[in-house]
């Protein structure tokens, strides 16, 4: 595995749930693997479930973990070419990442959405760089577009708490006080997709996701209606994707309230597991109500980000050994 950015890379997703299971059951089998082995965590946006799961996967498999915060632990870098750098950037990504990529073995990188010029952002250009020069295999730690470890550890926590073979899934978009990327919902119906769920997305018009993404799910703008008879319910945040109108891209076209998952939202399911990638907004997103209930299993949800963390880099490692 050179990179890991979307659900086809993992391969097989029955394997990969298995593979999970197993690691679950002993962390610290493969530790021989990353003997002698070192990735860098590399950070252009502050973390607390990325940073520490990803720390301790690599601990667990016997790896060094650097982790470099941009700006802080480092010079602020450039990441566009062609530009006179007279201002406060003082390394170009083009030389800070062949350097990088010469201190270690894997390179996880986080880097989020700037919002405001949609075709940079899908082209994934800062995570396209250290593709390009950084010569070692990429993991994507939450990019302009997706979050991959984020959604594997939505998939295993489902597998876990499934009462059905099939269960029905609903993403469902909720409000926030500000612009967030489209990088979690994108990448949790990209998994779902490709999972054996009923899977629903639920948002107000003009928050319709990416076709890319979107898939085969069925899109409903009547929350109530998607919410009726759901097993899991993946409440999210997302600004306009500007898929339709690219001038609205990154924009909050709305903040209404009668989205907020509360105790009357979950009433229609099927008594329904509530999920988040966290943080959360409290009485935004979800209410008090819902997400200290039994149902909730965010802390389950956050603690599997350490799982499926470590089966992508047990497998990066067993290639770099071939």
């Amino acid at each position: 595995m050179k990179t890991f950015f979307h659900v086809s890379d993992i391969g097989d997703l029955s394997a990969a749930l298995k593979e999970a299971e197993e690691i679950k059951k002993n962390r610290f089998a493969y530790k021989h693997l990353g003997e002698n082995k070192t990735i860098m965590l590399v950070f252009f946006n502050s973390s607390l479930r990325t940073r520490l799961s990803s720390q301790k996967a690599a601990q667990n498999l016997g790896m060094n973990a650097i982790v470099l915060n941009i700006g802080q632990d480092s010079w602020k870098l450039e990441t566009e070419l062609g530009v006179v750098m007279d201002g406060d950037k003082g390394e170009h990504l083009r030389e800070a990442i062949p350097v990088m990529g010469s201190y270690c073995d894997i390179i996880g990188v986080r880097s989020f959405a700037g919002l405001k010029d949609r075709d940079y952002d899908y082209a994934e250009t800062v995570l396209q760089q250290f593709i390009d020069y950084s010569g070692r295999p990429i993991i994507s730690l939450e990019s302009a577009t997706v979050h991959p470890c984020q959604a594997f550890a939505d998939l295993i926590t489902i597998n876990e708490y499934k009462k059905k073979d099939r269960p029905k899934v609903v993403l469902s978009w909720a409000p926030h006080p500000k612009s967030l990327p489209q990088a979690v919902p994108n990448s949790f119906a990209e998994w779902m997709n490709a999972a054996d769920v009923d899977f629903v997305i639920t948002n107000p018009e003009g928050y319709d996701l990416d076709p890319k993404f979107v898939g085969d799910a069925k899109v409903e703008h009547d929350q109530m209606k998607a919410l009726e008879g759901a097993d899991f319910v993946y409440a999210k945040n997302w600004s306009c994707p500007g898929v339709n109108n690219p001038e609205d891209y990154g924009k909050i076209l709305s903040k209404d309230m009668s989205w907020t998952i509360d105790a009357k939202h979950m009433a229609v399911t099927n008594n329904a597991y509530f999920m988040h990638c966290l943080p959360v907004r409290r009485n935004m997103i979800v209410s008090d109500e819902v997400i200290d209930s039994p149902q909730s299993i965010v802390i389950p949800e956050a603690a599997n980000r350490e799982i499926s963390a470590q089966v992508v880099m047990k497998r990066m490692l067993e290639d770099l050994q071939k």
